[in-house]
Formats: structure tokens, sequence, C-alpha cells
């Protein structure tokens, strides 16, 4: 902290030298601000947000609020760099996937380049998702970044194209680059980019001979690079994660600021959390050291076009940093609720003053320009919402928990369906199916899974004859990513053990339910936690053939985020270290999407046929209900 105060008063002087016109000058101190945004993942329209907040009562009320969104992103970068003199607007990855905006509104990418260009961001770093659909799909999306008078520098200093890629050199000379280098108050700053390498490789679909290099390693080759050429303020946006940035930055010489992305962490204070925001992950900024002891400034903005980050960072005349501070824009509307009916005037004025007084809420109106271009990729997800996409010939029966008449969730089933009696043995059919989904997409884009889980109550609608694009998000409403987990066998059964224990335990309810693919078991609800399973088997991908659950085994499981982080009671997957989990990043109704379009096709309409899975794929082999 000692080394902090005295920059502080570094920072003054430094101020002073720049009202004196100081900082026009290479070799004098400057003042720099860095708005940056992260992981915005497709999500360009804005959402609702309930906050805790003061409405002139004795404590704080739930205030629902519009929230986030592109056009707020455009219209507070543009308000904020209006503001200072030295600014860069940074964009730390992961741009794409995570909505319907990504690949159903045109091309691959088409509406969030289109919201970048809105913005003109002075640098933009891949993050791993922006290879999802291959080197190809990332060029089409460079290409659609770079259509306009923008041609925002795309970088990474540590991947290696392969040498069939279509962003190989030979072929996209300068499309990606290590670096780039801009002016600010006649300065030069070095700004480089850093992608997260085995991520990238394990779990999203990079050309096979495409390459990632160590992070760290790359990084400081060409930090040295730049500095050979005299530029001694170095940014490096890196989509690494908030935890290994701290670890890679410890290892590097001659770093300034990291600007990070990939492991959507909200920094800040505190009330970010009272407040209803979110919990920080850290102080905004992280202030840290490189490996020669100097002043390095961290980062980061959350997630989904919510936050803009505001960093302000103090150069002395040598390049080095005296100081930063800043803020996390938490972007807010003013269309107050309380319940379902508008905040009153006296309220009103209430609610602007515990706004105002956060520090970090920012009520910003979107941008009248950015809200028009965003407009015609609205309309277009309209119409796919009303596209016939399936057809289920046979009802998909919806049923949290098998069991017979009077069991839990017996009368969520159709008629027709309990008449049937198999989703008293098994469960509901459209719960085993999104679970075979899951398996079977990330098999085929996502890195592999051996197993997968979906809870009952996350699935929420069966189907029935012609699906439209609206009904199969209804069956997945609640916009999870999902994750991959290294999970052990023994882990395995504490997971099942822990989702039965969240429905038959005491206090329980019927969402926990498992569905699991690629595994089945035998469930008897009336025996105590941690012997309600037994008989678990995992089914060989390769041969078909289902072996017995080894305890001591790693296997890659694919679950929603929501389960884990330990929700539905799922302890055991939250208790999962950090080191054995990826956050995919992709949509559930998108892997639902993906694994109906590869479906066989009905004779008749020429739509992808949504069929029951046959009884050998159902997780539950076998089912004794409590008395």
């Amino acid at each position: 902290m000692t080394m902090w105060r005295k920059a502080m008063v570094a920072s003054a002087v430094a101020g002073v030298l720049a009202g004196c016109g100081g900082s026009d000058d290479d070799g004098k101190p400057m003042d720099l601000t860095i708005l940056h945004i992260n992981d915005h993942h497709s999500t360009l329209e804005s959402k609702s947000k309930t906050l805790q907040l003061s409405a002139g009562g004795a404590a704080p009320q739930a205030v629902t609020v519009d929230a986030g969104g592109f056009p707020r992103v455009t219209a507070a970068i543009a308000e904020l760099a209006a503001q200072s003199p030295n600014v860069l607007k940074l964009h730390a990855g992961d741009a794409l996937t995570g909505t319907l905006y990504f690949n159903r509104a045109g091309a691959d990418g088409e509406a969030d380049a289109a919201m970048m260009n809105t913005v003109c961001f002075d640098a933009f770093t891949l993050g791993n998702h922006e290879f999802d659909k291959g080197d190809s799909g990332l060029k089409g999306f460079i290409d659609r970044l770079h259509a306009g008078s923008c041609k925002t520098p795309v970088l990474s200093a540590n991947v290696r194209f392969g040498a069939n890629s279509a962003l190989n050199a030979s072929r996209a000379p300068g499309l990606v680059n290590a670096s780039t280098v801009v002016e600010r108050g006649g300065q030069k700053i070095g700004i480089v980019g850093l992608t997260i390498a085995g991520k990238t490789k394990a779990s999203s679909s990079p050309d096979a001979d495409t390459t990632f290099e160590d992070e760290a390693v790359a990084a400081q080759r060409e930090i040295d690079r730049l500095r050979a050429q005299g530029i001694d303020k170095i940014i490096v946006m890196s989509h690494i994660g908030y935890q290994y940035d701290q670890q890679v930055i410890a290892k590097l010489s001659g770093v300034d600021v990291v600007v990070g992305g990939d492991s959507h962490t909200l920094l800040g204070p505190d009330p970010l959390g009272t407040t209803g925001v979110g919990t920080p992950g850290g102080a905004y900024p992280t202030r840290l050291a490189d490996k020669d002891g100097k002043n390095v400034c961290l980062v980061q903005a959350w997630e989904y076009a919510q936050v803009v980050g505001e960093l302000k960072v103090s150069f002395d005349a040598k390049g080095e940093v005296t100081a930063c501070n800043g803020t996390p824009h938490v972007l807010i509307g003013d269309n107050y609720k309380l319940g379902s009916a508008d905040a009153t005037a006296a309220q009103r004025t209430a609610i602007a003053a515990s706004v105002a007084a956060t520090g970090f809420l920012r009520v910003t109106a979107p941008q009248a320009a950015a809200t028009a271009v965003l407009q015609p990729f609205k309309d277009k997800v309209a119409v796919f919402n009303q596209t016939r996409v399936a057809v289920a010939p046979q009802e998909l029966c919806s049923r949290r928990v098998p069991g017979g008449p009077g069991s839990p969730d017996y009368s969520r089933s159709s008629a027709a369906c309990t008449a049937e009696g198999s989703v008293g043995v098994r469960g509901g059919d459209i719960q085993q199916l999104v679970a075979q989904a899951y398996l079977e997409v990330a098999n085929r884009n996502y890195g592999g899974a051996d197993i997968t889980l979906q809870s009952g109550g996350g699935v929420r609608v069966p189907l029935l004859d012609t699906v439209t694009a609206a009904q199969a998000i209804q069956v997945l409403p609640f916009g999870n990513m999902l994750f991959r987990l290294d999970v052990t066998g023994q882990e395995v059964k504490g997971m099942l053990e822990d989702g039965l224990e969240a429905v038959y335990g005491t206090g329980g309810s019927t969402g926990p339910y498992p569905y699991t693919g690629g595994m089945r078991f035998d469930v008897n609800a009336t025996a105590a936690f941690g012997n309600r399973v037994t008989g678990i088997e995992v089914r060989d991908q390769a041969t078909g053939n289902w072996v017995a659950l080894d305890v001591g085994k790693s296997y890659r499981l694919f679950v929603l985020s929501f389960n884990a982080t330990g929700g539905d009671g799922y302890k055991t997957l939250a208790a999962v270290p950090a080191a054995r989990r990826l956050d995919i990043g992709v949509l559930d109704a998108d892997v639902f999407f993906s694994y109906i379009e590869g479906l066989p096709k009905d004779t008749a309409t020429g739509l992808p046929v949504l069929a029951r899975l046959p009884h050998g794929l159902y997780s539950t082999k076998s089912f004794t209900g409590p008395n």
C-alpha cells in the first residue's frame, strides 16, 4: 500500500504537469482513460434487472429497471470519452455466441460486428468463442467487423494459424496481429492481445493445425519488441481470466495495464452485492506488481453488455504507472418499477438519489443511432422465433420426476402421456432428450463429453406436432450457459445423490431430479441420502456398450452453469475446483437447436424429426417411489 500512496502524490504532480501541457510531448507525464468491455457474447438487447435501492422508506426495496444492452454500451462509451482528453476504447474478447443474435439474425456474428462498429473500438482481442465456427468463421466475422470505416485492429500474440487456415498470414496478411500501436497526447501506446490457450483448443473449434502458445511467453516477446521501439506504455488486452491474469502479470516485465476477459469477473466495491448487481470478485482496479516490482493495474468489466469499465491511469515521464483508479459503470435505465407499478414522483426522486450514491450505477439512455442499427437484427430474431424448426410426431412428454398416481409432479404430463405410463417409469421424454442433445452436440462441437446433466425442472414444456423456434426456446427459457467439468466417478455418484436429496429430502422439490445423457442408474427414492442411486452405468461412445461407473476414473461432464455452481442443491459440483471446470459459454437453447438441425428430416415437411429416444438411453433405468 505504501507504494500506491506514494504513487498518488506522483499522480497529483503529473496532473499539474498535464494541465501545463506537459502530456502533449513524448517523455512527459500522461493521464490515460481506458473504456472497456469484454464477454458481451452476442447479448445485444437490454434486460430487466431487479436492484435493492432506497425508494424513500426505511429499508431498501426491490426496484426493477431496464439494464444493459449494446446501445447503452455505445452511449456510455461516447459520453465518457467526451469527458477525457486521452481515451482508448477496448474490447477484451468473446464478442460471439450466447444468444440468437449470433447465428439467427444474419450471417454468424454479423449483428455483433455491426454493433461493435457503433463504438469503433481501438482494439479487439480474440477470445476463445471467436473460434467457435472455426478459422473460416472467424475470418468471416473479422471481414464484417472491417466492412465499414472503423476497421478495429484484431489482436492475439499467441495464436499461430495453421498452414491451411483462412487466417494464415499467407492468405490473410495483417488481419490478426500480435499488437497494435496507437498515439494519444503525442505519445505512443502499445496494445498486446492474448487468447486463452488451452481452453480455446480444448473447447472451441479452431482449425486442427491452429495452435496457441503459452500466454506469458508470447506476451513477453511482444512487450520486448514494442519496448525496443521506444514504446514505454504497454497495455495487455488479455482474454485469459482474472485469476490467470494475476499469475501471468507476476511473470512479465514491462506491462503497465491489463484489460482482461474470459472469467466474466465483476470487479468493484462490495455494495455491488448488496445492491443486487452481482458479487464482486475483486477490486476495480486490482493493483498488482510485475516481476520487477513495478505497478500494474488489472481490470475486467463483467459480462453481457452490462458494465463499461472506466480506468484512469497516470504515467510518469518514464512511462511507469504512478496511479490508477476507476469505476465499473453498471448501465441502467430510469424506468423504475416497484412490483408491477411505476415509481411515484417521490419514489423516483429517492431512487435517483440512491442510484447516484452507489457511485457505480449509471443511468444511461440507449444511443438512438445504435438502437437503429440493432433494429433490423431484432426483426430477424423475431422472424426466426416464428420459423418452423422441427416436427414431433409423437408427444415428447414433460415430467420432472418418475412415479405413479399420487407421486409429485404427476399431473404435469398430458392425459395421453400419463395413460401410457412411460413417464411414471422413466420420467419426461423432453427432459431426457435435452440431456442427450447436450451429449451429442458436445461431442460434435465442444471438445467432447462422457456424460451430461439436466435437472428436470429446467426443461419447461412438452412438444408435439410442428415446433417453432419460439417453442424450442420455451423448452429451455432460462438462458443458461454450458460448463464442462472434469469429475471423478465418486463425484458423479455424489452429484446424483445431491439431486435426489434435493427432491426427496426434507423440504425437497421436483425441479432438481437428475436427467443424464450417456449414463443410467436405478433410483430408490425411499432410501436414505447416499443410498438412493445404484447400478450406475456409463455408455462407451465407441462401442455403445454400458459399463459400470468407475469411482476412480475421470469423466467429462457437460452441465448447465446453474447446476455447475451449486444450483438445485448440486453441492458436489459446486465444490469442483476451478482447475477442473471450463465455462464453455454456449447457450443451452442454441445447443438444442444444433441438435435439432442434425436430426433426420421428415419426408413430408422437410423438417427435422424430434422423436423419443430408445428406452435404453433413458437415465432412470428403474424407479422405486416413496411410500
